[in-house]
């Protein structure tokens, strides 16, 4: 009944704000066109269609608000209108009462705020799906004062968080046994992926524990900046953290009249994006315009400052270096290995071709290169290789979700910046020292560094072992030490042969060279 109940307020929703007219006079089709007028007759729909997308969204909750924080980052896949209006949703979501939030502040901490804070300005200054920041000073236990951001949850966020997920379980189910690709897609565990995080995001504490890991990770970077976590004033419903002065990312004309070098800005987002995920398998995955500023303070000019780590992606090692070799492979054009790399990984059926899933891979992946990004849909890319993957039956990665939605964030994000940045050869270079840092003396002298604790603890042992295991009757060992010795023989005489067959080869080189120049003289 909940489901329902929830499913017949979305409706609602639709309707009230005309999102089905929306879409329907999106189509070309004149008799569409009419379809969408005529549905419209007796709803008020005076307002702008970008404006009642937004508010609609915002009804519906965080999920959807979410997923317009998502589309507000594709400029080029959406009319400008809508995408600017959307664009709100990324820190401008209506606030919740500033009672409310003082509320919730001294619930979790059981003081006053005004014995916390020296000032606590009740005016947030963003607003968004989850949570909202306010401005404070904190008093520190040396009685010094301290610029501070305090992040407080939204109320009542679970039950309407949870709802919409049962929705989504529900149709997941449905596609999963309806769809012919439901297997493949595993709409199940991608719902359930999704679940995870939105949930993760509910708890200021792993937020922060979130923050100090990304920090600590991007030490020495100079890259980007990430606040100091606050950790006496960290609960689950409160996040008290350090304020950070930057200029949000989106304003681009702003950050040029301040001298800020844009397209070293979009190719250090690269860069920062690919240390993340390849060298570090932890990554921020939240990277729309509203969470992202740029320094201007001369110290740290021109970094990236990151903001709300509620949604952080993690991936293993294995999936690190499978995506590693499939980019690497991609950048070098190599989709031959791309093509065994998904057949190695177990992605596509054993018995495909690698041949036609080579071919099928360069028709989408060749008309892309070399092009700047301007001339590149990302997400055309991707509904391409949808559709090849479709024919190849490759199983969709849940854990991999997040990871494409961040891709496309930064896609999106480096579209603003620099319309003519290179995203591959941009991207290559790091990929190839990340290759040859897995495979080279570096990565041989850490993964002994790191296994040194094992090794010291079982030298000491090995004489007992060795002892233990001599001592061991064998009744077999006759038996294999001949199987051995003739094994041995049998390759010491094809090694004799081989040696015999090359230096004769090579003599009769020496012979031809000797009897090319007697001719000559």
């Amino acid at each position: 009944m909940s489901r329902l109940g929830r499913g017949a307020f979305i409706v609602f929703i639709v309707l009230r704000y005309g999102l089905d007219e929306l879409v329907l006079s999106s189509f070309q089709k004149p008799w569409i066109r009419l379809l969408a007028r005529v549905l419209s007759v007796g709803r008020d729909l005076r307002s702008p269609r970008a404006v009642r997308l937004r508010e609609a969204l915002e009804r519906l909750g965080p999920i959807f608000v979410k997923f317009g924080q998502v589309l507000s980052t594709r400029r080029d896949l959406l009319p400008l209108d809508i995408a600017e209006e959307l664009a709100k949703l990324q820190d401008r979501v209506p606030p919740f009462s500033s009672d409310i939030a003082v509320a919730t502040i001294e619930r979790a901490f059981r003081k006053p705020v005004d014995t916390i804070f020296e000032s606590f300005e009740r005016e947030p200054v963003a607003s968004a799906s989850i949570a909202q920041v306010h401005f404070a000073t904190l008093r520190s236990k040396s009685g010094d004062l301290r610029e501070v951001a305090v992040k407080v949850l939204r109320p009542g966020m679970l039950p309407v968080i949870q709802k919409d997920l049962s929705l989504m379980r529900m149709m997941a189910g449905w596609v999963e046994n309806l769809s012919a690709d439901g297997k493949r897609l595993k709409p199940r565990e991608v719902v359930a992926e999704f679940d995870k995080y939105l949930n993760d995001e509910l708890d200021l504490v792993r937020e922060a524990s979130n923050a100090a890991q990304l920090r600590r990770n991007m030490e020495g970077l100079d890259l980007v900046l990430i606040p100091e976590m606050v950790w006496d004033y960290c609960q689950p419903e409160v996040l008290v953290m350090e304020r950070m002065h930057g200029v949000p990312i989106s304003h681009v004309d702003r950050l040029r009249e301040a001298g800020v070098d844009i397209p070293k800005l979009a190719r250090d987002g690269v860069t920062l994006f690919f240390t993340q995920v390849f060298r570090d398998g932890f990554f921020h995955a939240d990277m729309h315009p509203g969470n992202i500023q740029v320094s201007l303070a001369p110290e740290t000019f021109g970094r990236y400052i990151s903001l709300d780590f509620g949604i952080v992606g993690t991936l293993t090692e294995y999936d690190k270096e499978y995506l590693a070799q499939n980019f690497t492979a991609f950048f070098r054009r190599d989709y031959k290995r791309v093509a065994e790399l998904h057949i190695e990984s177990g992605w596509v059926p054993a018995d495909t071709r690698v041949d036609e899933l080579e071919a099928a891979i360069r028709a989408v992946c060749e008309p892309y290169f070399d092009r700047p990004l301007k001339e590149i849909s990302l997400g055309m890319v991707l509904m391409r290789l949808f559709q090849t993957s479709r024919r190849f039956h490759v199983e969709i990665q849940p854990q991999l979700v997040l990871l494409q939605k961040t891709l496309l964030n930064i896609e999106g994000l480096g579209r603003q910046l620099d319309p003519e940045l290179d995203l591959w050869s941009t991207a290559k270079p790091f990929l190839e020292k990340w290759m040859l840092d897995q495979i080279g003396p570096k990565k041989l002298w850490d993964e002994l560094k790191a296994q040194a604790p094992h090794y010291a603890k079982l030298l000491p042992q090995l004489p007992r072992l060795l002892h233990d295991y001599l001592k061991q009757p064998r009744q077999h060992d006759a038996k294999h030490l001949e199987q051995l010795l003739v094994e041995q023989r049998r390759t010491n005489k094809l090694l004799q042969t081989l040696l015999y067959i090359g230096m004769g080869f090579l003599l009769s080189l020496l012979g031809m060279q000797v009897w090319s120049h007697w001719q000559l003289y």
